[in-house]
């Protein structure tokens, strides 16, 4: 017999037992949350169509900055990283440019990935205002992070040092 029919049948055969199976004692309250019309959790968002549902979607022009040029500087950037952020910890903290190459490389990298799950997640043409506000907190935050780095950087130990301090600790 089916997985599914064996644990119908397990419940009807309790049920007839245990006074607590008779009833549902959590199914009512989850029904009525998921199936409420006052209680909208997640309501849909504004949604039009242009044309008819069968015009093919628009392909946009061709932007260098948007193609293989955009792609490869991700790329570059995170390949970047990897040997950026082994060398100061084997070989030692050689010179503060190499301090602020990884620093610079990660504030980038960030900036990067959150705009990715800003344009996935808040379609412009979906949600136009949320999606203005998100890409000017990113980049007040990109701002306010790469700044702080190189304060951290110019007036204190520097990102390797204090890891290393943190590590040994």
């Amino acid at each position: 017999m089916a997985s599914f029919a064996r644990s119908s049948l397990l419940r009807q055969s309790l049920a007839t037992r245990s006074p607590f199976m008779r009833q549902n004692v959590g199914v009512s309250q989850a029904v009525a949350f998921h199936a409420s019309a006052r209680k909208q959790i997640l309501p849909p968002q504004p949604q039009s169509i242009e044309g008819t549902m069968n015009d093919p979607v628009p392909v946009p022009s061709p932007s260098p900055m948007h193609g293989s040029y955009h792609w490869t500087f991700e790329r570059a950037v995170a390949v970047g990283l990897i040997p950026l952020s082994i060398a100061p910890f084997a070989a030692g903290s050689l010179n503060p440019v190499m301090d602020a190459v990884l620093c610079t490389l990660l504030v980038a990298h960030s900036h990067i990935g959150f705009e990715a799950a800003i344009v996935d997640y808040f379609r412009p043409q979906r949600v136009p205002k949320t999606y203005s506000l998100c890409q000017w907190l990113l980049r007040a935050f990109t701002l306010t992070t790469a700044v702080g780095l190189y304060e951290f950087e110019t007036n204190d130990v520097g990102v390797t040092e204090a890891l290393r301090r943190i590590w040994n600790a």
